[in-house]
């Protein structure tokens, strides 16, 4: 079956959205840190913790995880501080 949405590997970082982890206070700066991307296609990157394990027998009616698929968990206070720079849609 086709897929309406396909990710892009060949996309490129183009801009972060919001404040790094280190800004915001999730990092020091010499760790890994969580952080919002938006890549040159549009689409957007999250890089965060993967805790597909932990949630993925939890998902509410009518969310599914797709086998190449991953849940990935950032800090609120990260995607609050992404929203002016998140157009509306």
């Amino acid at each position: 079956m086709a897929r309406i949405w396909e990710a892009d590997p060949s996309a490129l970082f183009v801009r972060r959205l919001g404040k790094s982890a280190e800004e915001l206070g999730n990092s020091t700066g010499r760790e890994q840190c969580p952080d919002i991307w938006q890549l040159s296609n549009g689409d957007i990157a999250v890089v965060g913790r993967d805790l597909t394990a932990h949630y993925g027998s939890r998902l509410p009616e009518g969310v599914a995880v797709g086998a190449d698929e991953r849940i990935f968990v950032i800090p609120g206070n990260m995607l609050s501080a992404a929203k002016p720079d998140i157009p509306d849609a």
